[in-house]
Parts: C-alpha cells; sequence; structure tokens
C-alpha cells in the first residue's frame, strides 16, 4: 500500500496493561473470522481513521477524530485496495462524521456540520465548505459526531453528555437530533443517550438502531453498553438514571425507576466502546448475515481486564434482537498488547465489509469465499 504516503510517529499509552501503537506491517493473520471469511488491507496510511461515507463514484470518504482531516481514496484498478489517495480538509474541529448525499459530502465538526459541494469532481483540490448549522454545543467531552442521512432524508446528528455522568439540559445534550439538508428544522429525535457513535436503519422496517456507550467508574462489569432500537421519535433511553435497562445510577437514579425508560433491544459487553454499527444489506455473506447488525467495538480504556478490540455481530429474529456474539476478533493479543482499534463498518457495493481502525490509521476489507 502506500507507506509513507502520510508520517505517522504515533505511540499511544493506556492503562498499564495495554499498549497501543502504530506500525506499518499490520498482523492481519492474528485476526480470527469464520470460516469462509478473510481479512485484507483496503488502505493504509490514513491516521485516525473513524468514520466512512461511499460516494456515488466508489470514492472512500473517512473522518477522523484528533487529527482534525478528512481524507478520501478510490480503487482506480478494482483489485479491492485503495491506490489514490486524497486530503480533502485538515485543521477541522475533530471532524469524525462523514455522509455523502448528492454529489455533496457532509462532515460533522463538534460544534458544527459543513458540507464540501460536488466533491467527486474535485478531490485534488476540494472546494470551500458551506456552513449549514453551526449551533451545536463546542463541549469536546463527547463532543465528536457520528452523523447519517436517515430514509426520510434527514440528516441525525448525535450530541453526548458533556461528562462521564451528571444533569444536563435534556434538549441540547445526550441527545440524538435530525435537522434538513440545509441546517434547518432542527429538532430532537431520541433522549437519554450517553454518547452514540453509531447508527443505522433497519432495510425493511426503517426503525432506527443506534450504539449507546455506557458510563464509567461503577464497576468493571458494569453497567453494559447498549444497542438501541428508536422506532419513534420521543423516546427516552435512560441516561443518567437508568443503564442497561435495570440499573439504576448510583448518582443521579432519583428520577424514578428504570420502568420509566425504553430498555435496550440487546445489552452489549461493558466498556467494550461500541461505536460504528451497519445493517449488512449485500449479497456476498451467507444469507444468514443478511439484515443482521455489524457492530465495531473500539475496545475498553480503564478496565483491567480489556475487552471489546473486535467486530460483534448481533442476530435478530422477527426485529428483535436474540443473540450476540463475536464475529472477528485478534486486535486484542492475549499478552494485553493491541495493536487496532475498529471503528466504523461500511457494507460496499460487492458485499464486502469495511472496517476503519484509527490506531492503525488502516481500512480493512472483510470478504467471504466460502
Amino acid at each position: 500500500m502506500r507507506t509513507g504516503f502520510w508520517l505517522l510517529l504515533l505511540l499511544v499509552i493506556a492503562p498499564a496493561q495495554i499498549t497501543l501503537a502504530y506500525q506499518a506491517d499490520l498482523p492481519l493473520d492474528t485476526i480470527q473470522l469464520p470460516p469462509g471469511f478473510e481479512i485484507s488491507l483496503y488502505a493504509d496510511d490514513l491516521p485516525g481513521a473513524r468514520s466512512l461515507a461511499l460516494g456515488a463514484e466508489g470514492t472512500l470518504f473517512i473522518g477522523t477524530r484528533e487529527y482534525g482531516n478528512v481524507y478520501a481514496v478510490r480503487d482506480t484498478d478494482a483489485d479491492n485496495q485503495a491506490d489514490d489517495y486524497f486530503l480533502i480538509a485538515t485543521r477541522l474541529f475533530a471532524p469524525n462524521g462523514v455522509v455523502f448525499h448528492d454529489g455533496a459530502l457532509f462532515v460533522a465538526e463538534i460544534s458544527r456540520v459543513i458540507r464540501f459541494d460536488d466533491i467527486e469532481t474535485q478531490l485534488e483540490q476540494p472546494p470551500a465548505p458551506v456552513v449549514i448549522n453551526n449551533s451545536f454545543p463546542e463541549d469536546r467531552t463527547h463532543g465528536w459526531k457520528y452523523m447519517r442521512m436517515g430514509p426520510d432524508g434527514l440528516l441525525y446528528v448525535p450530541v453526548g453528555a458533556p461528562c462521564n455522568v451528571c444533569q444536563f439540559d435534556a434538549d441540547r445534550y445526550g441527545v440524538i437530533t435530525r435537522m434538513n439538508l440545509d441546517g434547518s428544522g432542527l429538532e430532537v429525535y431520541a433522549r437519554g443517550v450517553r454518547n452514540t457513535v453509531g447508527f443505522d436503519w433497519h432495510p425493511i422496517t426503517e426503525e432506527l438502531w443506534f450504539t449507546d456507550n455506557g458510563r464509567d467508574w461503577i464497576s468493571d462489569d458494569l453497567p453494559p453498553d447498549e444497542l438501541n432500537r428508536a422506532p419513534e421519535p420521543g423516546m427516552h433511553f435512560g441516561f443518567p438514571y437508568c443503564h442497561g435497562g435495570f440499573l439504576v445510577d448510583v448518582d443521579f437514579g432519583s428520577e424514578g425507576d428504570c420502568d420509566l425508560y425504553t430498555p435496550p433491544a440487546q445489552n452489549l459487553g461493558p466498556h467494550v466502546a461500541s461505536l460504528g454499527m451497519c445493517f449488512y444489506t449485500g449479497d456476498m455473506f451467507p444469507e444468514e448475515y443478511h439484515h443482521q447488525i455489524f457492530i465495531a467495538e473500539h475496545g475498553s480504556w480503564n478496565r483491567a481486564e480489556p475487552i471489546g478490540y473486535r467486530i460483534t455481530q448481533v442476530r435478530l429474529t422477527e426485529n428483535e434482537a436474540t443473540t450476540y456474539e463475536v464475529f472477528a476478533e485478534g486486535w486484542l493479543q492475549d499478552d494485553g498488547n493491541v495493536w487496532g482499534r475498529p471503528v466504523d463498518v461500511l457494507v460496499m457495493p460487492d458485499g464486502a465489509l469495511l472496517v476503519s481502525d484509527d490506531v492503525a490509521g488502516a481500512i480493512y476489507r472483510i470478504s467471504y469465499s466460502g
């Protein structure tokens, strides 16, 4: 691939039992997948690669958090590896969320959403962005934003809680909002959401499903992260008063019991940092995977025994979650070393599943050959 396109010398030290380090030669042979699946490198040299969006002409757009960059890559020779790289923007305010629609790239920074028009024809010299909404809070804590366009044609933009756990303005924080493509009509769709960095709509029912990161500092095993379903606006998912549908908060649970709030569709692992998720809508994988949910678990940062650093799957039966299991793992090694952290997942037109990794600065391609 394009080692050296952007020089990255990054050593991140997490708790003592975990070491995160960028490395050019990624040990993909350590990734364990179900029989018939394989993983390969789609793109590298993308420091901090996080959220993914696919353009109409096959351009993959990639947002970042700490780096302030937005990248684009293209596979021009159809060998399932990107060979054309572009820097769309730099020095932005945590441009995590990216959405492509009708020729334009929408980018969610912490306090605003901007738009790059006619972007796929101007990858080498991107246009100046247009600000469509700059009314979001500037809080850095849980301020980075995932963003998607819903089947209703609206942009969905979450605003996380500005804290680990606290009281806050429930119309401004701990919400999923939505707005028109021009930034007008901003409204709250869901409340009681600590920090969602991934959501998608069921391909048949068009109901919104989203991951949510649980609070810290109760215990290593509580609370769980959550996978939630929001089929209609106005639902409250419990934060900061109730976690996982059963755990009344030890500090802020005075506002009634958990029966007052919508419980998760599926509780996930504790502190796994569940981020990007998607329904599998391709044809490459076996039928048992069709319309099932893949989740990128970024991995715990303060748990005594690390957990996450993997791709999990939630299976649905009649639109109800029935199982939660590991699909791909190996970024977390048995000795506690971590060489990658999955962030987002995206189904490609050929049915392959792309996975972003902000520690390795890479995009992986998971395919099935049987």
